[in-house]
């Protein structure tokens, strides 16, 4: 389990649901949610807290898509997350709901999102 060890990198969570991929405002413009892992937290956990944290869906970070790749200075990895719950939990989150949005795959991959990311939605945009 080591090689999921990723304290200091940050983790982006793909979370896809009917169709849609869930992105959020937070540095003034549309991306993904993501964050930094605590100390000895895998990915895939990672990206479930970082959800939860700034949306208040459970989601079961499920299957890591790997590194951005070729960019050394972009340490980050994906995970494809499970959405658990449709509605927010009653806990307190970062983000308000303007800032959420469930962007149609066709359009999520025109946001300029990282390759790992594009190759997976491109091989799950509904027909």
């Amino acid at each position: 389990m080591a090689s999921e060890q990723t304290a200091g990198n940050m983790v982006d969570a793909v979370v896809v649901y009917d169709g849609r991929l869930l992105m959020v405002n937070a540095r003034n413009r549309w991306e993904l949610p993501s964050g930094a892992p605590e100390p000895a937290e895998s990915a895939t956990a990672a990206a479930a807290r970082v959800v939860y944290e700034l949306t208040g869906r459970l989601v079961d970070g499920s299957t890591p898509l790997g590194p951005a790749g070729t960019d050394p200075s972009d340490p980050r990895s994906f995970v494809v997350c499970q959405l658990l719950t449709e509605t927010p939990s009653d806990t307190e989150t970062r983000l308000p709901p303007e800032q959420l949005r469930w962007t149609p795959i066709p359009e999520a991959l025109d946001a300029g999102l990282p390759e790992p990311v594009r190759v997976y939605l491109k091989g799950h945009t509904p027909v």
